[in-house]
């Protein structure tokens, strides 16, 4: 078993209520975050937010899909748990924090079990370079999409 698990923060110059909204509407997630090649809504909750979703991830090695569930932080985040996917399990958030100016600090972490199989194939350098690539890629990838 391989255990993934980083963080990355960002500054970013755009209010707190613009980086949630971005973060908020799951379809869009692939125009700005690069490792995610698709995304498709199963469920939505009852205020027409994405709640249970199926992702298809470039996991570098191989591709991952996931099926995740989402809770809403209106605001200052959201959180996610997978329900079903190619890893073994795998939970995340966004957490925002306002630093007044208009300006936003973002969190996104990631902590995951690739299990037996994807873990022989997930670890080194390999493992390094994919923590780098999924957080960097979704932390950058909403500062460029606010301050654009």
């Amino acid at each position: 078993m391989g255990i993934l698990e980083a963080s990355r923060t960002v500054e970013i110059d755009a209010p707190k209520s613009e980086c949630y909204a971005i973060i908020s509407d799951l379809p869009a997630t692939p125009e700005w975050q690069e490792s995610m090649i698709s995304i498709d809504v199963l469920e939505t909750d009852s205020e027409g937010r994405a709640s249970l979703v199926e992702i298809k991830s470039d996991g570098k090695v191989k591709e991952i899909s996931s099926r995740i569930a989402f809770e809403y932080q209106p605001e200052d985040g959201m959180t996610w748990d997978q329900k079903k996917g190619d890893l073994k399990s795998l939970i995340g958030s966004w957490k925002l924090e306002d630093l007044g100016d208009g300006r936003t600090r973002a969190t996104y972490a990631l902590k995951g079990d690739t299990g037996r199989m994807l873990g022989l194939l997930i670890k080194g350098p390999v493992q390094d370079k994919l923590k780098e690539w999924l957080t960097k890629d979704a932390a950058e990838g909403l500062k460029a999409r606010a301050e654009s």
